[in-house]
């Protein structure tokens, strides 16, 4: 199988959204500019998604977590959650285990670090030593039924036993939220519910604390300037084009980070299905509040975009294999698949030297 079959339930659950949404949006300009370098200190790097985001999230920090410093994981699960139960297809495994699992079937922490030690192993992905020192966010809200919060609590546990310390991981799951990134914006989808555009007003900012957490005190979020977020033409960054990435990414580029020397820190965000740029135009770039404390704290927010396709409908990130040339042994994990790949190309561009 080399899409994502979805089944009633799971499509019910994400495409209904879809239905109340305004209109369908579309990625940019035709030709958007090029990915600038800014000098910026790859060293001090994280990631942090919703969703299918989340588990794309989690796969890169494992797969560089050397070079990482910590993750944000909001409603996903475990590193190689869809690999972990053959004979089933990983594309199958996505949406029942590693969504809303039946009985004893769900993903389990330790077969999660077993498949990482192995693969680091094979050196497909960084020893997972690296995962010791890094700081780790993770959320399930009460009442979302998209992604079961059992499915999410195999996150901390799975840095635990790689040996993270308890006070580098915070994990919420007592707030009534629905499936959904939080804010405190009266304009977003109320709290509980689980629908598009899978923003969720609940009164808190949950980009700043995952920020917060990951770095440590921060300087008071202050005015993002509207220039400052930018559309960047991502096709270079997937010269084979296997990544199904979209035409235009988006980075928000800090005023003092556009400076030669700046050295600016650099920060992931990966959308959710339905929340790419093809179905919500630049929506998750502008108002999940990353940009505010990035601005007053020197930090690159970039936002790369997953395109919609037969194979992926929703606009998913690839946790299971659709972009693999193997299906049957799909590589999504590993610091080769094409949209790890293409992401860590994207950074390096961010790290090459302001002009």
């Amino acid at each position: 199988m080399n899409g994502w079959r979805l089944s009633r339930i799971v499509r019910r659950r994400l495409a209904r959204a879809a239905l109340v949404t305004v209109g369908i949006f579309t990625a940019g300009a035709l030709h958007a500019a090029p990915l600038h370098g800014y000098g910026a200190d790859a060293t001090h790097t994280s990631v942090s998604g919703l969703s299918s985001g989340a588990f794309m999230a989690a796969q890169f920090d494992v797969a560089w977590s050397k070079h990482l410093v910590g993750a944000g994981i909001v409603a996903g699960g475990p590193f190689y959650c869809a690999g972990l139960f053959p004979p089933a297809n990983p594309a199958s495994a996505a949406q029942t285990h590693c969504m809303n699992p039946t009985g004893d079937t769900g993903p389990r922490a330790q077969d999660a670090l077993a498949a990482a030690r192995k693969f680091a192993g094979e050196r497909r992905i960084d020893d997972v030593s690296g995962l010791a020192s890094q700081r780790i966010y993770v959320f399930s809200g009460t009442q979302d039924h998209v992604v079961a919060t059992r499915v999410v609590a195999q996150v901390p546990l799975f840095y635990k036993l790689a040996g993270a310390p308890d006070d580098h991981i915070r994990y919420v799951d007592n707030v009534a939220a629905g499936h959904g990134l939080i804010t405190d914006n009266s304009a977003n989808t109320r709290c509980t519910l689980s629908q598009a555009p899978f923003i969720n007003n609940c009164g808190f900012k949950q980009s700043q604390d995952i920020l917060r957490w990951i770095y440590g005190t921060l300087n008071a979020p202050t005015v993002a300037p509207g220039g400052n977020l930018l559309g960047f033409d991502q096709r270079p960054f997937d010269p084979d084009n296997k990544a199904s990435l979209g035409p235009t990414g988006y980075v928000y580029v800090p005023t003092g980070c556009a400076q030669a020397g700046s050295a600016c820190r650099i920060h992931v965000a990966f959308h959710g299905c339905l929340q790419n740029a093809q179905k919500i135009g630049d929506l998750y770039a502008r108002s999940t509040d990353y940009n505010e404390i990035a601005e007053s704290n020197h930090i690159i927010i970039l936002y790369p975009q997953v395109a919609t396709s037969t194979k992926n409908p929703l606009g998913c990130w690839d946790f299971w294999g659709y972009t693999s040339s193997d299906p049957q042994k799909p590589d999504f994990y590993s610091k080769s698949a094409p949209q790890i790949a293409a992401v860590m190309r994207m950074i390096e561009r961010l790290s090459d030297p302001a002009h």
